[in-house]
């Protein structure tokens, strides 16, 4: 990638060869950090603050909305596998947009969107780590009381010195938390079996997972794509993950297999955690609240005391999400501000510790304010998937426009079979949609967030003229020798 005083440039191996005397980020993602970036990224606040959610609109057949969300998920895999390959820098969704299209103002909206999709679901994290830490302390707090939000707001600022602090420790952070997060996922699924062969006097009823239970005057079909635009907050994983490009060794060998082994690992786990819930607590109990999965420990082990340590076991589980999300916002507006999209200061890197230290401030102040106006974790989950949904369309459309410069490409990569990236884009569009029950509050959300890019947009182009004097101008892979 090319900057104002260093420039980069492709190489097969997917490293970057700076040539200027700026600091450049640190590769320290191997396969296996990889994976547990993905894993721990998946599996965080999606399953342990959403599945009720996701509950409240089918019924017990809550495993069916997170299939297809999963299953829509590895569609728009292939699409992001065959970019990354080809394109193997940070930026992720917006770099893949920029090199099809060309136009910034497209470019900018897509790089908001996509921060904004991180930061929104960081906020839900922050929202769940503070109403997991209430529970564990015994505390009576609503979700939306002071306390609460000052919790989340003061983990915030601690994950913004984390992210400060530099990758390395931010991705051994993250091996710690998804360990955590696995054992409770896994004592979920044991507290389960524990219950059907006979371990606790707890009503077990594997049948509620096939009934379908939906809110209002919906039917089944439009419970479902409502469900299912929900269930794509976990999502967001992958997408962080091609934001790393830059700090992963090897990319273009590497996330091929690594990221289709981690969605198949947290598509099973999903499943298998999502119909033990049902079983064990009745759907409109699993509804309520932001600690559903703590319910279903209480429900399926009674007289053991997991109880009182398992609120801690989900709360460092969605911490793991929210640090995950804020290192890809960051990492994001570093890439594409090196590109010249955003002001160039955003792609400052501190010298010592390697870490884009703007980046960091601006994102961490914009899910500060996202904590603070919007109170409930539905309505910040659920603009998450909705913004995602949005990004996968266009990612699918550049995937089939970019396969017409293919010539230009001088290294191997990852080929997606031709008609998987029109499945996707059409699949994605329609899930954006209202007809799929989608709550308004989502797309209220999601219309501010919007307004607020134009204005970032303005700015940013008027800065960067007055600053350079002239338009930034985007800059194409023959732009970079």
């Amino acid at each position: 990638m090319s900057t104002a005083t260093s420039q980069t440039s492709p190489v097969p191996d997917g490293s970057a060869a700076p040539s200027g005397g700026e600091p450049e980020l640190k590769r320290v993602l191997g396969p296996k950090l990889l994976l547990l970036f993905i894993i721990g990224d998946i599996l965080g606040t999606g399953i342990y603050a959403i599945t009720g959610k996701v509950a409240h609109e089918v019924g017990g057949a809550v495993w069916v909305p997170f299939v297809i969300a999963f299953a829509i998920a590895i569609i728009t895999a292939f699409a992001y596998l065959e970019l990354i390959t080809k394109y193997p820098h940070a930026g992720g969704a917006a770099n893949f947009i920029h090199q099809a299209f060309g136009i910034q103002f497209l470019t900018f909206m897509v790089t908001f969107l996509v921060m904004a999709s991180g930061i929104t679901s960081a906020s839900t994290a922050a929202k769940a780590f503070a109403s997991n830490l209430s529970a564990g302390l015994g505390a009576d707090w609503a979700s939306d009381s002071l306390p609460v939000l000052l919790l989340a707001v003061a983990f915030m600022l601690l994950v913004a010195l984390i992210n400060f602090r530099g990758v390395a420790e931010s991705v051994m952070l993250n091996v710690v938390l998804t360990c955590v997060e696995l054992s409770g996922l896994l004592l979920v699924i044991f507290v389960g079996l524990w219950a059907v062969m006979g371990g606790s006097d707890a009503p077990v009823d594997f049948s509620r997972a096939m009934m379908f239970e939906t809110s209002g005057d919906k039917n089944a079909f439009l419970a479902v794509t409502a469900g299912t635009s929900l269930a794509f907050f976990a999502m967001v994983g992958f997408e962080d993950s091609v934001n790393m490009a830059e700090e992963t060794k090897d990319p273009i060998k590497t996330f091929p297999r690594i990221m289709f082994t981690g969605l198949v690992i947290t598509a099973a786990i999903y499943v298998l955690v999502s119909v033990t819930a049902v079983a064990l607590v009745p759907v409109g109990e699993l509804g309520e609240g932001d600690t559903p999965l703590l319910k279903v420990v209480q429900a399926g082990a009674p007289n053991l005391p997991i109880d009182t340590f398992y609120p801690f076991i989900a709360m460092f589980a969605v911490a793991n999400t929210a640090v995950i999300n804020m290192l890809m916002a960051s990492r994001l507006l570093y890439g594409m501000a090196k590109q010249d999209v955003l002001p160039r200061p955003l792609a400052l890197v501190h010298s010592g510790r390697r870490s884009p230290w703007v980046a960091i401030i601006v994102t961490t102040l914009l899910a500060v304010g996202l904590i603070t106006f919007v109170g409930k974790v539905s309505a910040l989950g659920g603009t998450t998937a909705l913004l995602l949904l949005a990004v996968f369309a266009l990612v699918n459309v550049a995937c089939i426009v970019l396969r017409k410069r293919d010539h230009e490409i001088d290294h191997d990569y990852f080929k997606a079979p031709t008609w998987i990236p029109w499945v996707g884009a059409i699949a994605c569009a329609y899930m954006v949609g209202p007809w799929t029950g989608r709550d308004t509050e989502q797309y209220v959300i999601a219309g501010w967030l919007v307004v607020i890019a134009v204005v970032a947009w303005a700015l940013t182009w008027f800065l960067n003229r007055a600053l350079y004097a002239k338009p930034t101008r985007l800059r194409h892979p023959e732009d970079l020798t």
